[in-house]
Parts: C-alpha cells; structure tokens; sequence
C-alpha cells in the first residue's frame, strides 16, 4: 500500500547499529509497514534502493570520530534523490554507565550533514535521534561488564520503541538537535578523525602468534580491509575502526598495538621532525607568526607523522615475522590482558 513501506539501510560493527535495525523493524511491521532492512556492506544489495513514491527510509549507522564512518557518507551522497519522501537518521553512540546514571555519547556532525544532504536530495527530515548503545571502542577502553551491557540495552530497545512509533505514526522527532551546540564545538575533531582515523587508529591493529589463519576477520570484515600479506592479516587504510574484527576473533588474536604506537609517536615527536625541520631549514618560517605559518605547521606535521606511521606499520608488519619482535609487539599491548574485556553483547542480552 502506498505510504506504507519502509525501507531501512543500516552499517554495523559490533551489531549496535544492527540491533536498533532491527527494533525498528519489528515495530513497523507490528504497524503493517511492508518493511525491509538492507546491510549496505553487503556489495550484492546495494541495488536494493527504494523507487517507490509514498515510503519511509531510514539510515541507522554508528558513530566512528563524531561522524558517520565514511561507508555511510559515501553511501549517502549515492543514494538517488527523492522526490518528498520522508527520511529519518539514527545514529549509535558511546554510551556508558556509572552507577545508576546513563551517560550520553556525543554525535559530532554525524546527524547534521548527513540531513542536510538528505534535504538537498528531496527528502522530507522526519527523524533526527541518536540512541546511546555500549562503547564498543575496545581499543580505547575494556569492553563493558554484562550487568553494564544488559542494563543500557534495555533502556535504548525501549527509547527506540518509542521512536519508531512516533516517526512510523506520522509525527516527527527530531532529538539530536537538541545537542546541536556541543556538536558543533567538536565538529573539528570529527574532521580530523576522517584522516586520523582510517590512516593512524586503523594502523594499530596487529595478529598475535595465537592467530591460526582461520580466516574469520577476512570474510567478516563489512567494508573488506584486511588483506593476507606474508601470510598475517594485515589491515588495510579501508578500515573503519569498527571492532568487529577484534571483538568477534574466535581465538582473541587481534590486538591493539598500543606499545607499538608509544614507541612511533615519542619517535616522530622527538627525532623525526625535529631532523626534519633542521634539514629542510623550515623551522623558522613554519614556526613563525600569524596564522598562516601556524596552519602550514600543522598539516606539515600531520602529513611527516603519517607518513612515518605507513612506513612503520610496513616494518612492524614485516619483523613480527620473528618471534622477539612479536613478543614484545604483543605484550605490550593492553588488549592482550584478561582484564581487557571484549565487546560481545549477544552473549550478555537475551534474545530482545
């Protein structure tokens, strides 16, 4: 029936994104939505866009560096333009427990730009509203406790029950614009974690001895950036940070190699562009005044300590090889501890 199709595009890692897909679903088909949901890693749906005047659609994601990962972006700006359907945005962030309080992540530029390209296209903005799932950035912090997990899961099925009605019964909800202000002052870090994203966090991503070449990470990787090269996985500048990989390694092989980048950061800081700037006689104009000479530092800077992380990684890649150098790359990592949960909800909720 016209009007009343719903189609749902989602990218997850850790399954967040796919959770929230999924409650939607369910409560529009409880409404006689004729609903579908559409992974759009799955390269062999991406033909799978609406044509249909009349239908809802809505874009679940999560957020990766206060923004969407750029598997959506992307995915977006190819989205064919609209003609007033309506549209809504959700967006999963970081959220945290202490105590009894629930803690809200932040959603950067994830919701804004994404509307306003969306509004540009056609579309008609019904739904702004982020929902706090568990942190899943284990490579930040230790997975969450199960009692933690459980707790947040319940919460946001019900906030997002609550959504769904509303926007599937024809009103609006438009909640991530009450965050606008705090959003807008650390939309800078977002742009910066485009770059330093994919080609710094991506980087630190090693197999230890314990990997068996099962493969699992490979076939599983939603955007396809881990590439066997000597025989290890090795992660390539396609990577979201997603954690799927990490998190779901049947064997707990996949670590952050958190000594790995102390040891390339203190070197490039301390040696490398300090050599650089003596040898190329730079030091003095990038260190000069005004604001062009202070830009010109910073994209210098960012663009030597890049470069010095793509040929760092190459080397740690190659000498992990031996087992010294793989020890030391290994054991110097936190992830590698027990203490260092990963983030497995499905083992900690009940089917919801």
């Amino acid at each position: 029936m016209t009007g009343r199709k719903l189609y749902l595009y989602f990218f997850s890692g850790t399954g967040n994104a796919k959770s929230v897909t999924t409650w939607i679903k369910n409560v529009a088909s409880d409404l006689g939505y004729d609903v579908s949901a559409h992974d759009i890693s799955d390269r062999e749906r991406l033909l799978a866009y609406h044509r249909e005047k009349g239908s809802t659609i809505g874009f679940i994601s999560p957020t990766h560096g206060f923004n969407f990962p750029p598997i959506m972006l992307h995915f977006l700006f190819r989205f064919p333009n609209g003609k007033g359907q309506k549209a809504f945005l959700v967006n999963t962030r970081g959220g945290l427990k202490m105590g009894k309080y629930f803690l809200p992540g932040l959603s950067g530029m994830a919701q804004y730009g994404s509307a306003l390209l969306l509004l540009l296209k056609g579309y008609r903005i019904v739904g702004m509203h982020p929902i706090d799932l568990p942190s899943n950035w284990i490579s930040l912090h230790p997975g969450l406790k199960a009692k933690v997990i459980r707790s947040i899961f319940e919460k946001r099925k019900e906030e997002t029950i609550m959504f769904a009605t509303k926007i599937l019964r024809g009103k609006r909800d438009l909640k991530a614009l009450r965050d606008l202000v705090q959003d807008v002052l650390i939309t800078p870090v977002g742009i910066l974690y485009y770059f330093f994203g994919r080609y710094f966090l991506a980087k630190s991503f090693i197999a230890s001895a314990d990997c068996n070449i099962c493969g699992q990470c490979i076939k599983s990787c939603p955007v396809k950036a881990i590439n066997l090269v000597g025989g290890r996985p090795f992660w390539t500048y396609k990577c979201e940070s997603c954690m799927k990989c990490m998190n779901h390694c049947p064997e707990r092989a996949i670590e952050t190699a958190h000594g790995f980048l102390t040891v390339v950061i203190v070197l490039v800081n301390t040696f490398v562009l300090y050599f650089v700037y003596d040898g190329l006689k730079l030091g003095g104009w990038l260190n000069g005044s005004g604001w062009l000479p202070y830009v010109s530092s910073i994209i210098f800077d960012s663009a030597v300590f890049l470069l010095c992380i793509f040929a760092a990684y190459r080397l740690m890649h190659f000498l992990k090889r031996f087992t010294p150098f793989e020890r030391m790359a290994t054991y110097t990592s936190l992830t590698r501890y027990a203490f260092w949960r990963r983030y497995r909800p499905k083992k900690h909720i009940k089917k919801m």
